[in-house]
C-alpha cells in the first residue's frame, strides 16, 4: 500500500505498465486503495498529496488498516457479484488494435469466466459507436477516452451521464506522413498540410494540436484536421488526399506495409503512458444493472492484464487479426502489439516493447488533461472546473 499510495499522489500519469502487476486482482487492489483515498479527500490534489509527503505513504496506510477492513473491502469488491441482471450483452468495437482487451475476450473466454454472453460488434466509426450507445443499442463500448468526457458534457451529443472505469490501452498510435515527404521531418515545414484524426473528440486529435502547436505550427489555421475514419486512412494517404495522419494502429503499420507511408514518430515520444481508448457505458446501465457491469468490468481488467503480458502478444494477434476483429494481415498486427517493427524510413527492426500497452487504471489527471485541450481548442466554452 505505502507504495501504491505514493505513485498514485506522485504520478501525473502512469508511470509503468500493467504488467509491473502479478494478476488481474492486483490492478483491482490498486483500484479499491485509489478509490478509498479519494473518496477521504475528494478531488483535492493539493490537500491530498500534501498531507501523504507529511505523513508519508507508510503511516497513511497504517492509518487506513486502522479504521476501515482494507483486505475485506478488496475481497468484497473481488470476489461478490450476485445474480446477473442480464447475461446476453452488446459491445461495440472500432476495429483497432486499442480495442485490443475488448476484442479478444470474446474468443478467449474472459467474457464467458463471468457468466456473460458478448456480442463484440464491428462498428464503422467512433460517431456510430457513441450514437448507438446513446440509443441503447450497446450496453457498453469501445470509445475513445476524450468521448465520455465529451457525452457527458453534451459536446457535440445529447448530454448524457457516462462512466469510464477502464482504459483500454495506453500509447498504441503515431504519426504517419506520406513517403513523398521524407524530406520534411520537422513540423515547421508541414504548413499547408491535410492530416487526418479519426475523431474529433480524440486523443489524436489532441495529441496532434498539443504537438504541432509546440513547434510553432497553428493547426486551425496552418494545417488542416480532417476526421477520418481508421479503415480509410490508408487508402486516403495513397490518393495524396492527406499528407499524414495521427492514427490508431494497425493502420499507421499497414501503411508502412502498403510501402506508401514511413512512421515519423510514435506518440510515446510525445506523452510516455499517455490513455488512447476506454472502455465505457452509461451511468445507467451501472446503475441499474450493477452485478451485470461488475462482471462485465471484470472481464475487461482480466483481459487487459493478461493483454499487457508481452508473451501473450503473438497469442493476442493470431486471435484478434481475422475478418471478423480488426481484417488485418497477421503480421501488421504482431509487429504493433509485440513492437518489433520496421518504420519505412530506416533498414532495421525496431524493438519497442511497450509501443503499445494495456493499463486499465483511469487516472485523473488523464481527465484533467483532456478537459484542458478541449477548453484550448474551443470544443468547450465557459468556465470549468477540471476537478
Amino acid at each position: 500500500m505505502e507504495k501504491q499510495a505514493e505513485a498514485m499522489e506522485t504520478s501525473p500519469a502512469p508511470a509503468a505498465s500493467q504488467s509491473q502487476f502479478d494478476s488481474a486482482e492486483d490492478v483491482m487492489d490498486r483500484a479499491v486503495e485509489s478509490a478509498i483515498v479519494r473518496g477521504m479527500f475528494g478531488h483535492n490534489d493539493a490537500s491530498r498529496r500534501q498531507f501523504i509527503k507529511l505523513v508519508g505513504g507508510g503511516t497513511l496506510a497504517a492509518a487506513l488498516g486502522s479504521i476501515l477492513p482494507l483486505e475485506k473491502v478488496k475481497a468484497a469488491v473481488k470476489d461478490s457479484i450476485g445474480p446477473l441482471e442480464k447475461t446476453k450483452l452488446k459491445v461495440g468495437f472500432v476495429p483497432i488494435t486499442c480495442a485490443t482487451p475488448i476484442i479478444m475476450a470474446q474468443p478467449m473466454g474472459f467474457y464467458a469466466k463471468y457468466g456473460l454472453d458478448v456480442d463484440v460488434i464491428k462498428t464503422a466509426g467512433w460517431a456510430v459507436a457513441r450514437d448507438k450507445s446513446l440509443n441503447g443499442e450497446y450496453d457498453a463500448s469501445h470509445m475513445l477516452t476524450p468521448m465520455p468526457l465529451a457525452m457527458s458534457l453534451g459536446a457535440g451529443s445529447t448530454a448524457e451521464p457516462y462512466l469510464m472505469p477502464a482504459v483500454e490501452n495506453i500509447n498504441g498510435q503515431a504519426i504517419v506522413l506520406h513517403n513523398k515527404h521524407k524530406d520534411k521531418r520537422d513540423p515547421k515545414q508541414w504548413k499547408g498540410f491535410k492530416f487526418g484524426v479519426p475523431f474529433e473528440y480524440s486523443m489524436h486529435n489532441f495529441l496532434l494540436r498539443y504537438y504541432v502547436a509546440e513547434h510553432g505550427i497553428d493547426p486551425d489555421k496552418d494545417i488542416q484536421i480532417r476526421v477520418v475514419p481508421p479503415p480509410e486512412m490508408v487508402a486516403n494517404l495513397r490518393a495524396e488526399n492527406l499528407d499524414g495522419y495521427l492514427s490508431p494502429d494497425p493502420f499507421n503499420q499497414r501503411a508502412v506495409y502498403e510501402k506508401v507511408g514511413f512512421l515519423h514518430m510514435l506518440t510515446k515520444d510525445i506523452w510516455e503512458g499517455h490513455p488512447c481508448c476506454a472502455f465505457a457505458c452509461s451511468k445507467k446501465f451501472a446503475t441499474e444493472m450493477p452485478n451485470t457491469y461488475a462482471a462485465l468490468f471484470k472481464s475487461i481488467v482480466d483481459a487487459t492484464h493478461y493483454s499487457a503480458k508481452a508473451e501473450n502478444r503473438d497469442e493476442i494477434a493470431k486471435a484478434i487479426s481475422p475478418k471478423n476483429y480488426l481484417n488485418q494481415p497477421e503480421v501488421v498486427v504482431k509487429q504493433v502489439l509485440t513492437g518489433r517493427y520496421v518504420d519505412g524510413l530506416e533498414r532495421k527492426v525496431h524493438n519497442v516493447p511497450d509501443r503499445i500497452d494495456f493499463d486499465p487504471f483511469p487516472w485523473h489527471s488523464m481527465a484533467v488533461w483532456i478537459l484542458t485541450q478541449m477548453k484550448r481548442w474551443g470544443y468547450i466554452s465557459g468556465d470549468i472546473d477540471y476537478n
